[in-house]
């Protein structure tokens, strides 16, 4: 087996390198740069506005959340008899909210496999326990900020 020679493309290519296309390549470059810049010099200003207008925000939320605790407070204050039977009906909707927690939590570990596969027996699940929990919680919340406690009491 004899090897004739192929004809293959030429490893190498000449290029030509003249003073005017390295100015002109020069001269793209600064304009890139300068575009470059002038994108970062917008991001900068785009994102230092965006702080601003967090802090703007941050500071009319916390001027409302102030507010409200005055509110509250001077609430507390002139009903001190209220507030106290308020954290009291807090803490025994406490222990009914954890009784119920208690038997939701049981009927989902019963019915996990059915809720999983039966549209019907979730929703069913969702309207038995749904409203009652997020009523229940709602009413607990709000006793429990009428009444001083922070967090709603939990057992």
């Amino acid at each position: 087996m004899s090897r004739e020679p192929q004809s293959a493309a030429p490893l190498f290519t000449q290029i030509e390198i003249s003073t005017a296309s390295a100015g002109e390549a020069t001269s793209r470059g600064r304009e890139l740069a300068c575009e470059q810049t002038h994108l970062l010099q917008q991001m900068l200003a785009a994102q230092d506005r965006q702080n601003e207008l967090l802090e703007e925000l941050v500071s009319q939320m916390s001027a409302a959340q102030r507010q409200r605790n005055n509110e509250l407070q001077q609430w507390k204050q002139a009903n001190p008899a209220l507030a106290e039977r308020c954290r009291q009906a807090a803490e025994a909707l406490a222990a009914v909210q954890a009784e119920f927690l208690g038997q939701l939590t049981e009927e989902v570990q019963d019915n996990a496999d059915d809720l999983l596969d039966g549209e019907f027996v979730f929703n069913e699940f969702v309207d038995r326990y749904g409203p009652r929990l997020a009523h229940l919680n709602g009413v607990l919340q709000m006793l429990s900020q009428l009444s001083g406690v922070s967090e709603p009491i939990r057992d």
